[in-house]
């Protein structure tokens, strides 16, 4: 059931193909003049051919076959968590500097004049 779009096989959207380039094919030499007209029934029966070794050839069985269970591995752990202490040394590190240079720059009074 892996290989399923909206819960049906390749098998489907194959015969689907099929058929609307047959019908397709069938319109456009309907058009046609002369004997040409009558290869109409050849393609018809081409389709029908192919269509009915698609449908006889074997399929896969009915039954699933069973899951294996996944035992899912974090392999990057270790990496992962001197990244997160990296990052946050480096975080922590811009806000001490924004701290020095924005929220705590002195402020000068300016002289006042005399009169």
């Amino acid at each position: 059931m892996a290989a399923t779009v909206l819960g049906v096989g390749a098998g489907v959207f194959i015969l689907a193909l099929l058929w609307v380039s047959v019908l397709l094919l069938c319109v456009l030499l309907s058009r046609a003049s002369g004997v040409t007209r009558f290869s109409v029934l050849f393609v018809f029966l081409g389709a029908l051919i192919v269509t009915a070794v698609l449908l006889l050839f074997p399929r896969a069985s009915e039954t699933p076959a069973p899951e294996v269970e996944m035992k899912i591995v974090d392999a990057f752990f270790i990496g992962r968590y001197v990244l997160l202490a990296f990052l946050t040394a480096v975080f922590l590190g811009g806000l001490f500097s924004v701290l020095i240079h924005h929220v705590l720059e002195p402020v000068y009074a300016k002289p006042l004049r005399s009169c």
